[in-house]
């Protein structure tokens, strides 16, 4: 039976929240402040939401902290690039805080509906950690995403690598965003994968909570 929540069902509906308003709030100051603080919330409750050891816990929240000090600091000084190492500061943060979700969802013992919640904030979190990666290469090389030039300094660039991002995780690749050098598919032929390794090991965990029908 599945019961429970706790942290990564919070998360999962940051994360949600996240996607489903950054539309809504990509344009002017007060609107990009309201975004910052949802991320905020978001990279400080990736944070907490696993069980960790101490010196995991320090790294977490002490990432988590520095990327939301050069998050309010790019977007109130507007510089580009404070937000190239705001942008790999998030990358480390939510690399750091998915390997901890995924920990947990393999951790022997009964599945939860945090444990599934946490699989499915998990996936996300990959997908944006995946959506730094590319803002990064972009930004330090410009032209490796197109087909139109991505301008970080104009609203709703970033969503567009992160909608990018979410459909090549999932392999569905509508098309509207292309890599345009072999560096860069490189990269997205590494995320391909990444996304069909985590199904399956999400998978092969669910399956091993059910015993054979097999009679001995």
């Amino acid at each position: 039976m599945v019961i429970g929540r706790g942290p990564c069902t919070y998360l999962l509906l940051l994360l949600l929240g996240f996607i489903l308003l950054f539309p809504f709030l990509e344009d002017g100051i007060v609107a990009r402040t309201m975004l910052g603080t949802l991320f905020s919330i978001v990279l400080l409750v990736g944070a907490f939401a696993t069980r960790q050891t101490r010196r995991g816990f320090i790294l977490k929240l002490g990432l988590a902290l520095l990327g939301v000090g050069l998050q309010w600091s790019a977007l109130w000084a507007g510089s580009v690039a404070i937000l190239f190492v705001a942008g790999i500061v998030f990358a480390a943060s939510l690399a750091v805080s998915f390997t901890g979700v995924l920990r947990y969802i393999l951790k022997r013992g009964p599945i939860t509906a945090d444990k599934l919640h946490g699989a499915l904030a998990g996936y996300i979190m990959l997908a944006f950690v995946w959506s730094f990666v590319y803002a990064l290469v972009e930004i330090s090389s410009a032209g490796s995403f197109g087909p139109a030039h991505l301008d970080f300094e104009q609203p709703g660039t970033f969503f567009k690598l992160i909608y990018f991002s979410l459909t090549t995780l999932t392999t569905t690749g509508f098309g509207d965003v292309l890599p345009l050098t072999n560096h860069a598919r490189s990269l997205v032929m590494v995320e391909e994968f990444s996304g069909v390794f985590y199904v399956g090991v999400v998978i092969a965990r669910l399956a091993g909570l059910y015993p054979s029908n097999q009679t001995h």
